[in-house]
């Protein structure tokens, strides 16, 4: 394994994190409310009366953040090693995989985890196993 040391980004990675890390903060304190990102995306598609706006908020942060960073710094270029159905598949078996586990990768692996909730670990260790044996089969077996 090599490291590339020019993609290598430790400053912005840890900013991205704290940002990350306050956003989730300040959604429990202000609300109570955990920043699951697919809680809070499901929840625009079955409102409940008076939770709508600041899902809908929240949402909107997530989409200006990197519009407003693109205004003071190139984006990074983004390149797919795969096909279109590999994305769609992947992307149905992740949905399928967060209503299976009650949550997604923020909700139990950034919350959760920093709450010290069992279900929370537990949901992490299997996302992060799955997501290793997955590397390993797709890039070591075929």
């Amino acid at each position: 394994m090599q490291i590339a040391w020019n993609e290598f980004t430790p400053i912005t990675s840890l900013a991205g994190g704290v940002l990350i890390g306050l956003a989730a903060v300040m959604l429990m304190a202000g609300l109570g409310r955990i920043a699951g990102i697919t809680g809070i995306v499901a929840g625009l598609f079955s409102p409940v009366r008076g939770d709508w706006a600041w899902r809908a908020l929240f949402t909107l942060g997530m989409i200006a953040a990197p519009l407003t960073y693109s205004q003071f710094s190139a984006l990074p270029e983004i390149t797919l090693d795969t096909g279109w159905l590999t994305l769609l598949i992947a992307g149905l078996l992740v949905g399928i995989g967060t209503r299976l586990g009650s949550g997604c990768t923020s909700g139990h692996g950034v919350c959760g985890l920093a709450r010290m909730s069992p279900r929370s670990i537990v949901a992490t260790v299997a996302f992060m196993s799955s997501g290793f044996l997955t590397v390993y089969v797709i890039r070591h077996l075929f």
